[in-house]
C-alpha cells in the first residue's frame, strides 16, 4: 500500500483482515466485520473478545451482510452498530452533497477520493446505504437539476441541458420523456400542450403530490400543506390542463406513499431521486424475466443488489404503469401464489396462464420427433 492510499486498501483481502483482527485494529472497524462459525456471532475487528481460530472465521463487508448470512451481533458489536451506522450515513450524505454540487458528472474515483476511501469500497457502501449506485443517484440528481433549470426565467432549453450536466443535446433528447414527462420545450413553456393528472396524499413525510402527463411522471413534491402543493403545480405548469380527483390515479399515489414509507432504503434521500432511480432498477430487472416464467419479489430484490428491499420492490411493481411491456405480472409471492396486480389479479392470472401455455407449445414444437 502506498503512503497516501486510502486506509481501506489495507483490508482488501482476508489475510490482511485477519491481521487486523489479531491486532484489534480500530481503524478496520469501518470496513468489515468478522463472524465466528462456532458461536454464530459477529464482531468488530477491534473487539476485546477472545480470538477465535482462523478456520472458524469468515469476513463480511457490512454488519447487515453478516446478519443476512445468519449471524447475530456480539454484545459489543450491537452497541457499536449505531455509531458505525452514523458514520456511514455521514459519509454517504457527504457524497450526495458532492454529487448535487457538481456542474458536470464526477467519476466514481473522484467522489471516492473526496470522501477519503477507495472507489471499490465507496461503491459498495453507497449502494448498501441508499439502495442506489452512485451513478444512478447522479443521473437522477441531474434530472432534478434539469427541471429546476427549465423552470428558470429566461433560460433556454439548450442552456438548461448543458447547465444540468448533459454533455450533448442528442443524449438528452434520448431521455427527455423519461426525465420530464413531456418534451423539454413544453416543460419550459409551462406545460403547454400537456394534459396532467394529479392527486395528493399523506405519508410519513407530510403531504405528497404526484402528477403525470401523457408521457410520464412530471412532478413528485412534498410539503406540509396540500393546497400549497397544488398551487405550486399550477404555477409550474400554468398552460397545462390539470385534472385532479381521479380514483385510478390515486392508486398510483398510494403506491408512491407506500414506497416512501418502505423502511429498507437507508438514507432519507429526496423522493424524486430515490424513487425514480430505484424503480428504474426494478423495472429493468422485470424486463429480463423470460415469458412463461415467474420470480418472487425476494428474487427481484436480490437481482438488483438490494436483498432487504422486498417491500420497496413490490411498491415499484405496483407503480408500473406499462402493462405487459414491463412484465410485473411475472412477479409472484415466495410460495408461488399470485398477489395484487394494478390491472386486477384475474388479468394477472390469465396472462401467466397464456404465457405458460405458449411456452409449453413452443417447447413441444422444438422437440425433435421420435423416429
Amino acid at each position: 500500500m502506498t503512503k497516501n492510499a486510502p486506509p481501506d486498501q489495507a483490508f482488501h483481502c482476508d489475510e490482511l483482515r485477519w491481521a487486523a483482527v489479531l491486532a484489534r485494529n480500530p481503524v478496520a472497524d469501518s470496513f468489515f466485520v468478522y463472524a465466528v462459525k462456532t458461536t454464530g456471532v459477529f464482531c468488530r475487528p477491534s473487539s476485546a473478545a477472545r480470538l477465535p481460530k482462523r478456520e472458524n472465521v469468515e469476513f463480511f463487508d457490512t454488519a447487515s451482510a453478516a446478519e443476512a448470512a445468519g449471524y447475530r451481533p456480539s454484545r459489543r458489536a450491537a452497541a457499536d452498530l449505531t455509531a458505525c451506522a452514523a458514520q456511514r450515513t455521514t459519509l454517504v450524505a457527504q457524497a450526495c452533497s458532492i454529487i448535487e454540487a457538481c456542474d458536470t458528472p464526477h467519476s466514481l474515483d473522484q467522489i471516492a477520493a473526496d470522501v477519503g476511501i477507495s472507489a471499490f469500497h465507496f461503491h459498495r457502501l453507497f449502494k448498501a446505504e441508499t439502495g442506489l449506485t452512485p451513478k444512478a443517484y447522479s443521473s437522477a440528481a441531474r434530472a432534478r437539476k434539469l427541471r429546476e433549470e427549465l423552470s428558470g426565467v429566461g433560460t433556454s432549453v439548450t442552456t438548461a441541458i448543458y447547465s444540468a450536466g448533459f454533455n450533448s443535446s442528442s443524449r438528452f433528447y434520448e431521455e427527455s420523456d423519461r426525465l420530464l414527462g413531456m418534451r423539454a420545450s413544453d416543460y419550459r413553456a409551462g406545460g403547454q400542450n400537456a394534459l396532467i393528472r394529479f392527486a395528493v396524499g399523506q405519508c410519513v413525510l407530510g403531504a405528497i403530490l404526484v402528477a403525470q402527463s401523457q408521457r410520464g411522471i412530471c412532478a413528485i413534491t412534498l410539503g406540509d400543506d396540500p393546497d400549497i402543493l397544488v398551487r405550486e403545480l399550477q404555477d409550474k405548469f400554468p398552460k397545462a390542463q390539470l385534472t385532479g380527483g381521479d380514483a385510478e390515479f390515486e392508486q398510483l399515489v398510494a403506491q408512491v406513499v407506500g414506497f416512501v414509507e418502505a423502511p429498507a432504503m437507508g438514507l432519507n434521500l429526496p423522493l424524486d431521486v430515490q424513487g425514480t432511480a430505484f424503480q428504474e432498477r426494478v423495472w429493468q430487472a422485470l424486463r429480463e424475466i423470460p415469458p412463461g416464467t415467474t420470480v418472487s419479489y425476494t428474487q427481484v430484490a436480490e437481482r438488483i443488489g438490494a436483498p432487504k428491499a422486498v417491500r420497496a420492490v413490490a411498491q415499484a411493481c405496483g407503480a408500473n404503469s406499462i402493462a405487459v411491456a414491463i412484465p410485473c405480472h411475472r412477479v409472484v409471492l415466495r410460495n408461488g401464489d399470485i398477489s395484487g396486480y394494478r390491472w386486477g389479479v384475474e388479468r394477472k392470472r390469465e396472462l401467466l396462464q397464456r404465457e405458460a401455455m405458449a411456452d409449453t407449445e413452443a417447447k413441444a414444437m422444438a422437440k425433435p420427433e421420435m423416429s
